[in-house]
Formats: C-alpha cells, structure tokens, sequence
C-alpha cells in the first residue's frame, strides 16, 4: 500500500505542476478584459472548405460564408470535393462555391487535400489576390459576422486566427454534449487567456485563418499527421509565428452523437498527438528549458494529461489484480486507490465543464436542464478518453472521414433554448 500511495502522489505532483499554469488561464480569462481590435483595412479572403462525401450540409456552410457582413467582393468560396461518392461538388456549386474535383485513394485526409488545392489552383489563387485563406470543414455554418471579426485581428499583425467553436447539436445526448463541451472550453480558458497573455494561441481542427504569407513560405500545406491541425500549430509556434485568437468571431460545427463514432474520431487525434510528441517533443522541451513559456504550452497540449491517467489507472488495476491473486489483507487499500483515483478525475472534469457551462451558458443552445445534466455527464465523457489513449498507442489509426446530418443555419440553432 505504501508504494503505491507513493506512486499515486507521485503521478498527482506531477500533473498538478505540469498542468497548474492553467489554472492561471482560467483566472485570467475571468478576471481580465478583452482585448478590443479595429481594422483598418478590409482584406480579401477565399474560404476554402475539404469536402468528402458532404453533399447533406456543404450547402449550408457555402451560404453563411456568401452571406457575410463582409463585402460580397472580397469574398472567395472554395469546396475541395475530395473523393466524393455523392453530390457534394454539385450541392457545392448550387449554393454559390467554386468546385474543384480531387481523385486520390493513396494521399487520403484534409491535408493532403488542402496541399493539393493549393498546388492545383494557384493559378486562380494569384489572380484573385487573396490576402488569407479560411480553412473551414464542411459541417460548419458562420455567424454573419464572423469574417468581421476575423479581420480585425488579422489586420493587428497576426499571421494565423482561430476562432469561437460552438456547436450545431450541443443538445442532442450527452456525448454531443461532451465534444462541444471540450471545445468551448479550449476557446474560452485556452486560446481566450493565451491571446490576452500574448502568447500563441492554438488552432483547433477548422474554423482558422492563414495568410497569404504563410501558404507562400510553406509552399502550400506541409502538415499531414493525423492531428495535422494541431501539428500546424506547433510547427508554425517553432518558427516564431503569431497565431490570434477572434474571441467574437463564432461558428458552429455538429458534434458525433453515437459513442463509437466519437471513439472513432478521437483516436485519430489522440495518436496524431503521439505522432506530434515523436516529431517535435524534442525540440519542444529543448526549446522550454531555454525559456519558451509558448513551447512549454505547447507541449503540455500535445502531452496529453488523460495519458499520465492513464499511466495511473493501470497501475491501480494491476495492483488490485496482484492483491487479489495473493489474496492480500490490503485488498481494501488498493480499492480505495482506485476508487480515490477515479473520484478525483471526475471532479476535476467535472469543475472544468462546470465553468466552461456556467459562463458561457448564453452561448450554449439547448434547455437549461440539459445544461445542467451535461455538466455531471462530461466527466464521464471525458473518462472515455482512457480507453481510446491507451488503444491509440498500440492500433495503427488511419484516417476516416466522419459522416455529417445535421443540416441547421444559425437562426435554427439559436432556437433550440
């Protein structure tokens, strides 16, 4: 019992002093003001939206992106109809998108599409002189001022912007629930603090903005791990890049309903973590003992805390396994352990959704009991991950693209209080 009461404190010290600096975030992002951009200068940007088999919603995102607040003139809409079995290229280019086909089962996922989109309309891309580029995924649908708000802070000086990720179905059960969860809270006590701090500010997946500049240094899209959103970032922090954050610039994005598609998904992240931590942790670590606090962030995001839990939990179940072969008198120990284990990580996700859903309830969009209830049933959502991370470390991932349904514009979200 005394080893592992000591291995236990152990695993505790560490996370409480790798992961304490966000704590720090949360009471920033409460505490201190938000920082107010003006534009001076209205840029000209191309969405550019990987499409795979999304002829069901493509259509809706197309729309709020030709719908913005924004001059109609310095708008491009760009599908990437990327080996489509359905309609989406015509669903596409029926909402108002300009369509270009890719056929290509070797180089498969958003990466490969986006270095090929840029590889293959740069010709289009030079004529029309845009001055960023929006990397969206077809489920999303915009606020009308979303591009707006992108703007003003790529006008500030900041070479890549990410944005506000809610969801379309918050809703609909629990495990919808617990991914839109996640992300509010990684844009409100993540990117929020970190643009406040001046320090980099992390790209999520979709709903980002890169220049010119940056598709021009890097000779289109070079990022092709499973988390190539997430190795983006960490690449471009590397190189010194500022990457914003547009706390008002809100889009919307539907959430997986069934367990195993979520499975499904997040393993893909959580091993293109690993493959991140295998690529750049080195440099990561060299770089935070030298002083980088952005690197240190960095790393602690791509290290991911559910793995040092995992790491936790199996140790507790083979010492209960052990304790029961040998039948040991300390076999109550060891269950408290594991239970006093377990207790504790559900009320540390639990405080972390509780937040996140307390302040950002106005911008949630279910009843206020779903609300309530959802904030007890994220940590066991989040609990979900132990599997998926140890699975991830052994099962070779491979891409799959998740089937989207839920065709809502933002008007029908907002309505579903």
């Amino acid at each position: 019992m005394k080893v592992i009461f000591i291995i236990n404190l152990l695993i505790s010290v560490i996370f409480t002093i790798c992961y304490a600096y966000q704590f720090f975030y949360l009471v920033v992002a409460l505490f201190k003001k938000q920082k107010k951009f003006v534009a001076k200068t209205e840029h000209k940007y191309a969405f550019v939206i990987p499409a795979r088999d999304e002829s069901i919603v493509v259509g809706e995102l197309v729309l709020s992106a030709l719908a913005q607040n924004y001059p109609s003139e310095k708008i491009g809409v760009y599908v990437i109809a990327d080996n489509c079995t359905d309609n989406t290229a015509e669903a596409a280019r029926k909402a108002g998108a300009t369509v270009y086909e890719r056929n290509d089962n070797l180089k498969v996922g958003k990466g490969f599409a986006l270095d090929w989109f840029f590889e293959t309309a740069s010709d289009k891309l030079n004529e029309e002189d845009y001055d960023g580029f929006i990397i969206r995924d077809a489920d999303n649908v915009l606020d009308k001022d979303y591009l707006l708000e992108m703007n003003k802070v790529f006008d500030n000086g900041y070479d890549i912007v990410t944005s506000y990720r809610n969801s379309k179905n918050y809703g609909t059960n629990w495990v919808s629930a617990g991914n839109a969860l996640y992300f509010l809270r990684d844009a409100k006590y993540m990117n929020y603090p970190r643009m406040l701090l001046n320090t980099p500010c992390a790209v999520t997946g979709t709903g980002f903005l890169i220049s010119k500049k940056i598709v021009e240094t890097e000779g289109g899209w070079r990022c092709h791990l499973l988390s190539e959103d997430t190795e983006f970032t960490v690449s471009e922090v590397l190189k010194g890049v500022k990457i914003g954050y547009a706390n008002d610039a809100v889009f919307y994005d539907e959430q997986p309903t069934e367990l195993k598609q979520s499975f499904i998904q997040r393993m893909r992240w959580v091993r293109g973590y690993y493959q991140i931590l295998a690529k750049y942790g080195g440099t990561l670590l060299k770089r935070t003992f030298k002083g980088s606090f952005a690197c240190f962030d960095m790393f602690m995001s791509v290290a991911p805390a559910i793995l040092m839990m995992v790491i936790g939990l199996i140790f507790n179940i083979f010492a209960l396994i052990f304790a029961a072969v040998i039948r040991s008198p300390e076999m109550p120990g060891v269950l408290f352990s594991l239970g006093f284990t377990l207790f504790n990580v559900y009320w540390i996700f639990f405080f972390m959704g509780g937040v996140t859903a307390i302040t950002e309830r106005k911008r949630i969009y279910t009843s206020r009991a779903k609300k309530i209830l959802y904030v007890f049933t994220f940590p066991l959502y989040m609990l979900t991950y132990l599997p998926i991370a140890f699975v991830a470390m052994v099962k070779d991932v491979k891409w799959v693209p998740t089937s989207h349904r839920v065709v809502k514009d933002v008007d029908s979200i907002k309505k579903d209080e």
